[in-house]
């Protein structure tokens, strides 16, 4: 099988300060792997390499195969969709109109929305209940509402890849659930998903597999009930924690708060 993407040994510096190490891994169509880590580890520098934001020193990124270098940015964009922890937008644009931006990756260089770009952007906006804010100015949102926006921005893009950076993290607890049984649900039809969190618990629940970042290189990768653990909490967050099984199986991260 392909990969939907693959990171081989790809080294990022910013200014003279090596922020990935050496960092491979593959993400596989249908699969969600979180990518965890203490902030500042690298892990939206991971993202950012992934779509050419950033310049790679040295080693290889491809997508379905494809060296990342050599896809144009209209070829990227109709394979990979990011939900970023949060966007500027200089102008008024109705949520509508933000989500079917989504669409211009399909569109002809110079055409214009046709009625299933349309359609496709009201169904997004039902499937993330917000067709309510439709009509709303993009600046008036809140920031959970902005999020769900943006990724209601990615579903009508119709990726293969989907990059999430903390895309739980304005949300409250019943937005969170869904959002990650969203992804799941793209997964399941073929998508593959890499998703940024600090969430440990709730992704646990929602990944495959995880990637610990740790000083810019993985340090464990695996699936939850393997990577997570107390050493491993305590050697890559510098956290106190103890990790108990679930009614569901999957771990739970209780952190030791004093006392």
């Amino acid at each position: 099988m392909t990969a939907a993407l693959e990171f081989r040994d790809v080294h990022v510096e910013l200014g003279a300060r090596g922020v990935l190490t050496g960092v491979s891994f593959v993400v596989q169509p249908g699969e969600v792997v979180a990518l965890l880590g203490r902030n500042g580890a690298g892990k939206t520098t991971v993202l950012r390499a992934a779509t050419r934001a950033l310049h790679v020193r040295s080693g290889n990124i491809e997508l379905r195969g494809q060296p990342l270098a050599s896809l144009s940015r209209r070829a990227m964009a109709q394979h990979v969709a990011v939900v970023p922890q949060d966007l500027h937008v200089p102008f008024p644009f109705s949520v509508a109109e933000l989500v079917l931006m989504g669409r211009a990756p399909h569109q002809p260089l110079l055409g214009f929305e046709s009625a299933d770009d349309v359609a496709r952007t009201r169904a997004a906006l039902e499937r993330l209940g917000i067709v309510h804010l439709a009509d709303r100015s993009s600046l008036e949102l809140s920031g959970g509402e902005r999020q769900l926006v943006l990724l209601a921005r990615a579903l009508v893009q119709e990726p293969r890849l989907l990059l999430l950076d903390e895309p739980t993290a304005f949300l409250d607890l019943s937005h969170r659930s869904l959002v990650l049984r969203l992804v799941r649900e793209l997964a399941a039809a073929g998508c593959a998903a890499l998703v940024v969190s600090h969430d440990l618990t709730l992704t646990a629940r929602a990944c495959d597999r995880m990637l610990l970042l740790h000083e810019g290189a993985i340090a464990e990768a695996g699936a939850p009930r393997d990577v997570l653990n107390a050493s491993t909490l305590e050697r890559v967050f510098g956290l106190d924690a103890q990790v108990i099984e679930g009614p569901d199986g999957a771990p739970l991260v209780v952190p030791r708060i004093g006392g």
